[in-house]
């Protein structure tokens, strides 16, 4: 990369603060961060003051406090590491630290919640479950993040959900937070979410309606969604945010630290190699299948995942589907939350309901 990806880091602004980030801690860091080399390092040590209090909350049994320090170390500590690939020490180290924050932040949550671990092609999938207040077996809806998000960021995006009756799980998928290490991203995501599924079914059916299943997708999840509801008939309904039509053909106009996080989330060995596995990500012959619900969101102004391709997502789609583009949006339009958050929440109720 020719120029330090720090110079464009403001443009992080509208994602960091909607999903959790205080807005004092994101001015200070961009104003104080002077190179990328010093990013996860400087996340980090912000970071490490919100755990201290929240793990002084907890100490104190003063635990409302302590889920809302926690959360925001969590998620403070996941910025730190989101793109951060070139030293996997630090990334790794930070990514822990998100991890462990969350956990002591789980029971304490409101509704709160539960780390769950998925069998997966003989290892786990680590996720968050947490069910609704006051609704007996409530619908479920399953979240998938995108290529640089993981389960701590999705806070913000679950309350919509579960103040509408729905549960929620959160997972990390191959290539993405705790399952990037032992699995690389997969194309065929249907093949990730069918086990999911029959985990719930076997473990949780007395909890959760498993009739009722819905999945949501961001950015590189707005694939993962899309394509999963094609082939995994038990998803009732669909919700994909900014997501590739075929993210190989995007690939030359991806910024850098993007495509980097790519070849290590593909476990590729090179750019090229991690260019041929991008054309694998492809909804052609896909989207047509799509026979239940779908609800696709657009950001008018995204770089990442121009609006065109949901334009034909929603075209192909069979299924009942709502298109909803935000002039004004960015990539998963986090700085027009309020334009499509509700809408698509209630969008989903309605389709989960009894």
């Amino acid at each position: 990369m020719s120029e330090d990806p720090i110079h464009h880091a403001r443009n992080f602004l509208s994602r960091f603060t909607v999903n959790g980030v205080a807005a004092a801690d994101f001015d200070d860091l961009i104003n104080q961060t002077k190179s990328w080399s010093d990013w996860c390092r400087a996340w980090s040590e912000r970071a490490a003051v919100h755990e201290a209090m929240g793990r002084e909350a907890l100490a104190k049994k003063k635990y409302v406090s302590a889920a809302d320090h926690l959360t925001r170390a969590s998620v403070t500590y996941h910025y730190g590491k989101y793109l951060f690939v070139q030293d996997m020490e630090q990334m790794k180290a930070a990514h822990k630290k998100a991890v462990d924050c969350l956990d002591l932040a789980l029971p304490h949550l409101d509704p709160p919640g539960e780390r769950v671990m998925i069998p997966y092609e003989g290892k786990q999938l680590a996720g968050t479950l947490r069910l609704p207040k006051g609704v007996k077996r409530p619908p479920i809806v399953l979240m998938t993040m995108g290529l640089d998000s993981t389960k701590e960021e999705l806070l913000t995006f679950e309350q919509t959900f579960l103040e509408r009756g729905m549960a929620i799980l959160a997972f990390d998928g191959p290539g993405q937070g705790e399952a990037e290490y032992d699995f690389p991203i997969r194309y065929d995501y249907e093949n990730v979410v069918g086990p999911v599924i029959d985990w719930l079914i076997a473990t949780r059916k007395e909890q959760v309606d498993t009739d009722r299943i819905g999945i949501w997708g961001i950015s590189l999840g707005g694939y993962y969604a899309p394509r999963s509801a094609a082939y995994e008939k038990r998803i009732k309904a669909a919700i994909a945010n900014c997501g590739p039509y075929n993210w190989g053909a995007l690939w030359d106009k991806l910024p850098g630290l993007t495509r980097d996080a790519y070849v290590q989330r593909s476990h590729s060995k090179t750019l090229d190699e991690a260019k041929q596995k991008a054309f694998q990500l492809d909804l052609t012959g896909v989207a047509e299948k799509i026979e239940c619900p779908l609800f696709v969101i657009a950001g008018g102004l995204d770089r990442l995942c121009p609006p065109e391709d949901a334009e034909r997502l929603a075209r192909e789609a069979k299924g009942n589907t709502v298109l909803l583009v935000i002039p004004d949006g960015n990539h998963v339009a986090h700085n027009r939350a309020y334009k499509y958050r509700n809408q698509s929440a209630d969008w989903m109720a309605e389709q989960l309901s009894a």
